[in-house]
């Protein structure tokens, strides 16, 4: 069972600040775009295959998210889902089985405005050995924090799976799921993608490094230091 996860890292804290930014004045057709071309990345991006996988944003009381098993190459924009933050829905497709957890998240993250969730190589294996990604080098920074959590393992799609995803996020942007997959958050769907894509990057890296040797553990206050920088670099610098 993974311990009880710490306090979000003060550096986080101070510039995650309040949502803003594009979000804020998107359009529905603008947003259900956005998933639309996402969707498109995910397997030229490594991030996932098939069907697997899941995108959503904050729109409105509720959010937006993709269809249920449909490949991302025939989703149109008139595909995604609308879902209300007690799940109800009408539309004639189904929502992800996943909705649960993107409904969860939004209502525990107000920062959180996009969620990408993927099942890439690299993470998903570390994740079937239930291994967290420690800080072994300064892109963990990309996580809000120190490490980007493993979580507990529960079927996927039940309220459990979701309140273990919530557990793991807390302080954080990014997330593995035991014997799953992966999660990373932002500010906007270009934001969770291009951190969904450093994580991967980051548990390819941590992989090779423990088939080298042991790697050696960044130290907290170096972690702090970067976060801090990343206050006014590329997307890291956008809400």
């Amino acid at each position: 069972m993974a311990s009880r996860p710490s306090e979000p890292h003060p550096a986080y804290v101070e510039w995650i600040g309040a949502p803003e930014g594009p979000h804020a004045v998107s359009t529905d057709q603008t947003l259900r775009e956005q998933i639309v071309a996402g969707g498109l990345q995910l397997t030229p991006s490594g991030l996932s295959q098939g069907t697997s996988g899941n995108l959503s944003v904050r729109h409105g009381d509720g959010f937006l998210i993709t269809p249920s098993g449909m490949p991302y190459g025939d989703i149109a924009p008139v595909d995604i889902v609308p879902v209300n933050m007690d799940g109800h829905y009408e539309h004639a497709r189904r929502p992800s089985s996943e909705w649960r957890f993107h409904r969860d998240i939004y209502a525990a993250r107000p920062d959180v405005h996009a969620i990408v969730h993927a099942h890439p190589p690299y993470s998903t294996g570390l994740a079937m050995c239930r291994l967290a990604i420690p800080a072994t080098h300064y892109m963990i920074a990309v996580s809000g924090g120190d490490s980007i959590r493993c979580s507990d393992y529960y079927t996927y799609g039940t309220q459990e799976l979701s309140d273990a995803v919530v557990r793991a996020l807390e302080g954080r942007l990014a997330c593995l799921m035991a014997n799953h997959g992966m999660i990373a958050v932002g500010a906007s769907m270009e934001q969770a993608m291009w951190r969904a894509i450093e994580v991967e990057t980051l548990a390819r890296q941590y992989t090779i490094a423990l088939q080298v040797g042991k790697p050696v553990m960044l130290r907290n206050e170096e972690v702090t230091q970067v976060i801090e920088k990343f206050g006014n670099y590329g997307l890291m610098s956008k809400k």
